[in-house]
């Protein structure tokens, strides 16, 4: 297998070559470079977050998509991913399929509606 910049140096070095492309907007670059560490430690939450981020941002939707279910099915109560993963569809204009998730995300976030006192 062929090393590319994108995988170069350690899991700690390119997590943070990952944080200043996405820093710098450079969210395809960030993506690329997330994709391999995401793939290495597929149990880590923050990596997988921040590909998702860059995807999302990268109007790569349905890759983000995938990223926060994956998330999802190891920590169902991740109140970022819930969030996104609800902003996901809607930008994919699914929006029936993320209005569950947007109030499990502001549930978990200690947000309830006036009348649920």
């Amino acid at each position: 297998m062929e090393m590319t910049y994108y995988d170069h140096g350690t899991a700690a070095e390119r997590w943070e070559r990952a944080r200043q492309f996405f820093d710098a907007k450079e969210y395809a670059t960030a993506a690329r470079v997330l994709d391999g560490l995401v793939a290495e430690v597929p149990e880590q939450v923050a990596p997988r977050l921040l590909l998702a981020r860059s995807y999302y941002h990268s109007a790569q939707l349905r890759r983000a998509e995938g990223e926060l279910r994956a998330v999802l099915e190891r920590d169902p109560v991740e109140e970022y991913a819930r969030l996104m993963l609800g902003r996901t569809l809607q930008r994919q204009g699914r929006d029936a399929e993320a209005e569950p998730h947007l109030r499990m995300a502001a549930a978990l976030g200690g947000e309830f509606p006036a009348d649920a006192s």
